[in-house]
C-alpha cells in the first residue's frame, strides 16, 4: 500500500495485556486533501467509472481472499478488538456473507418506470428512473466490530461505485487495513478506497469538507450528533449510535429457554454491543429469581485474553472504559441496587459479569448505554409499567419480549418504541441484510447493507417525449 503519512504512528495494543501488535501510520491532512480531489475526480469524470461487473469482480475475489485468511483476520478481530476469538469467528463468517451480501443487492439497485399519461398534461411521454452513485463517501467506523463494521460501510461503497475514504476506530485499526488491502489485491484500484487513521482534528476536516457526498458514522452520539451539525450543505449522512436496550418479560415466557439468550445478549462481547441487553424489565413476583437464574449463569463464563480459544468475555477496550463501569455500578450499588454477581473489576482491563437488581431508575446504569458486562433487572408492577419504563429514556433502538401469549407479544411490538423488537430472543440479534437503525438519539438514517447502498445512490429521471 503506497499511503503518503506524516511521521507520526498509531500503536495498536492487545487490550486485555496492554502489549502492542501493531501499529499504523497516522495520515495528515494535506494527504487527504488530495485524496478528496482525487476522489471528486473520479465521481465528476464519468468515464472513469468502475461498471458493474469490475465491481462484482473485485467483491467476488475479496471475499474468496477473506475466506483464505479466515484464521488470520479472526485472530486479528480478538488481538486487537477483545472479542473472544469464538465470536471473532463468527464476525468473519457475516463479514465474508456481507461481502457476498454487496453482490446481491446490487440486482435490487433498480429504477422504475413513472406513469405519465394519468392526466392529460403527461400524455404522450415516457419516464423511468435509474440511481447513480452518490459520490465521494466517508466513512468513520467503530472498535467493536472492526471487521464487519467496514465492510458495512466499505463494501456497499465499492459495489456502488463511490470513491471512500475510511477512518477506523483508533483502537482496532489493523482489520480495516486488511481488508483495503484485499481490496487492492483483488485489483481495486488504490484511488477506490483510500484507509486513513487519523487525528481527531483531521477526521473533523475530512468529515465536514464539501466535496464529501455521504457520510457514514458508528460510533457515540454525542460525537455523531456533533459531526453532523457540521456537515457541508448537500452532505448526506447516516448515523449508528447506541441504546439502553429493554427486554420485557410477561409472566407466562419460557423461564428455562429465555436465560441463555439473555446472558449471550447481555454479555456477549463484554456488553461491548450497541444494542446489548441492559434494562430487563420482569413482574415483581418473578425478579429476584429470574436475577439470580442470569446472575448463575453469567458468572460461569470465563474472562480473560480474547485470543485464548476457552474465553467467553474478553477485556473492554482501554482501561479507563473499566473505571467508567467500575464507577457506575458502585454509583448504583451505593444508591440500592443488588449485586447478584459481578460488581468488581479483574484487574486494569476486565470487569466481571455483573447483574444487578433494582438499581434506581434515574441511575447511570438505567438511563445510559453502560457498553460493558453489566445487566440490570427491574420488578415491575404491570406491562403497562414495564412498556413505559421501556420507552422512558431518549434513545430508541433494538428491545425485545418473551413471552407465549400473542396478544402480549403484538402489543410489545405495536408499543414499544424500537426500530426492531424480537419476540423470545434478545435485543442484539442481527442479520445483516435486515434494516438497523436507531430512533431519536440512537441514529439517524437505516443501515443493513441493502439499505446502506440505497443510501450512496441516488434517482435520476428519464422524461421521454415520444
Amino acid at each position: 500500500m503506497s499511503n503518503s503519512v506524516n511521521s507520526a504512528t498509531l500503536e495498536v495494543v492487545n487490550p486485555f495485556d496492554l502489549k502492542p501488535i501493531g501499529e499504523v501510520g497516522l495520515v495528515d491532512w494535506p494527504t487527504i486533501d488530495g485524496w478528496l480531489n482525487t476522489a471528486s475526480q473520479l465521481h465528476k469524470t464519468r468515464a472513469n467509472w468502475l461498471p458493474m461487473h469490475q465491481r462484482i469482480a473485485i467483491l467476488k475475489k475479496t471475499a474468496q481472499l477473506m475466506q483464505g485468511r479466515f484464521d488470520e483476520l479472526a485472530f486479528q478481530i480478538a488481538n486487537e478488538g477483545g472479542k473472544p476469538l469464538m465470536d471473532a469467528k463468527v464476525e468473519v463468517t457475516r463479514a465474508i456473507d456481507g461481502v457476498e451480501l454487496c453482490i446481491k443487492e446490487l440486482g435490487h439497485l433498480t429504477g422504475t418506470e413513472i406513469p405519465m399519461d394519468l392526466t392529460a398534461a403527461g400524455s404522450g411521454r415516457m419516464a423511468f428512473t435509474t440511481r447513480e452513485p452518490i459520490g465521494p463517501v466517508v466513512a468513520v467506523s467503530a472498535f467493536n466490530h472492526p471487521l464487519n463494521l467496514i465492510v458495512h460501510q466499505v463494501g456497499p461503497a465499492i459495489a456502488t461505485g463511490c470513491p471512500v475514504l475510511v477512518k477506523p476506530a483508533s483502537a482496532t485499526p489493523l482489520s480495516c487495513q486488511a481488508f483495503v488491502n484485499m481490496l487492492y489485491e483483488a485489483g481495486l484500484p488504490e484511488e477506490w478506497c483510500r484507509f486513513a487513521p487519523c487525528k481527531s482534528d483531521v477526521a473533523e476536516q475530512m468529515v465536514t469538507d464539501p466535496r464529501v457526498a455521504f457520510f457514514s458514522f458508528i460510533g457515540s452520539g454525542a460525537v455523531g450528533w456533533r459531526l453532523k451539525s457540521k456537515l457541508a450543505p448537500g452532505t448526506r449522512c447516516a448515523l449508528e449510535h447506541g441504546g439502553v436496550a429493554p427486554v420485557i418479560v410477561d409472566d407466562c415466557a419460557d423461564f428455562e429457554a429465555m436465560i441463555p439468550a439473555l446472558v449471550k445478549g447481555g454479555f456477549y462481547h463484554s456488553g461491548q454491543v450497541c444494542v446489548s441487553v441492559q434494562r430487563v424489565y420482569v413482574p415483581e413476583d418473578m425478579a429476584t429469581a429470574l436475577a439470580q437464574a442470569i446472575a448463575d449463569k453469567a458468572s460461569k463464563l470465563k474472562v480473560g485474553n480474547a485470543i485464548l480459544a476457552d474465553t467467553e468475555c474478553g477485556p473492554l477496550v482501554n482501561p479507563n472504559e473499566v473505571k467508567r463501569v467500575e464507577h457506575w455500578v458502585n454509583e448504583a450499588v451505593a444508591a440500592g441496587a443488588q449485586v447478584l454477581c459481578g460488581g468488581q473489576r479483574l484487574g486494569d482491563t476486565s470487569y466481571s459479569p455483573t447483574v444487578l437488581l433494582n438499581p434506581p431508575r434515574d441511575a447511570k446504569v438505567s438511563t445510559q448505554e453502560v457498553f460493558g458486562p453489566v445487566v440490570c433487572v427491574y420488578g415491575t408492577e404491570s406491562l403497562t409499567d414495564a412498556i413505559a419504563q421501556a420507552n422512558s429514556l431518549p434513545v430508541a433502538f433494538q428491545a425485545a419480549v418473551f413471552t407465549q401469549k400473542l396478544k402480549v407479544a403484538m402489543r410489545c411490538v405495536r408499543e414499544i418504541d424500537a426500530t426492531a423488537v424480537m419476540v423470545n430472543d434478545h435485543t442484539a440479534f442481527r442479520v445483516d441484510w435486515m434494516p438497523f437503525a436507531g430512533r431519536r438519539q440512537s441514529g439517524y438514517g437505516v443501515g443493513g447493507i441493502g439499505h446502506t447502498m440505497h443510501d450512496m445512490t441516488q434517482e435520476k429521471m428519464a422524461v421521454i417525449k415520444l
